[in-house]
């Protein structure tokens, strides 16, 4: 079974790419110091300092590692210069049944922040504004109920 591909824009990229960069050449740095530090100060087995920093290497280790991973597998979404249907990397603005408004940017499931907007190719919603175009209507089934969005612009 081949993993799933994960999208992400250039933005998003160059954001995990300047997390790396920090994780790996100053909170290694800092975290190295602290570890120094705490051995000065003698008996390891009750250094709670010690542990603690030993800990944060750990999980900055992890990190830089999943980081690395993320970025040596994603594909960066292309910013198509005519639009015609929703897909990764477009901005769909959308009207429900109550003439409320919204815009999402669908993005791959590694930059989602759905209180900025920015919804996952593979939620629910994404999925099915995924090959829709303006003027289209969606239904949405969620757990208490069925929302229904037209499709007013995307870009």
């Amino acid at each position: 079974m081949t993993p799933k591909q994960k999208f992400i824009t250039q933005a998003g990229l160059d954001k995990l790419k300047e997390e790396l960069e920090y994780l790996k050449h100053t909170k290694r740095r800092e975290v190295a110091q602290r570890i120094r530090d705490a051995q000065e100060l003698g008996d390891l087995s009750e250094n709670a300092e010690y542990t603690a920093a030993k800990e944060e290497q750990a999980n900055t280790d992890r990190r830089i590692m999943e980081l690395e991973d993320i970025i040596r597998s994603v594909t960066v979404i292309k910013k198509a210069s005519r639009v015609e249907d929703v897909h990764i990397g477009t901005t769909v603005e959308v009207e429900n049944t109550e003439g409320q408004k919204f815009s999402y940017t669908i993005t791959g499931s590694n930059e989602a922040d759905p209180s900025a907007g920015m919804i996952s190719n593979e939620s629910p919603l994404g999925q099915k504004f995924l090959g829709k175009k303006v003027g289209e209507q969606v239904e949405v089934t969620t757990p208490k109920n069925v929302l229904t969005f037209k499709i007013l612009n995307i870009s």
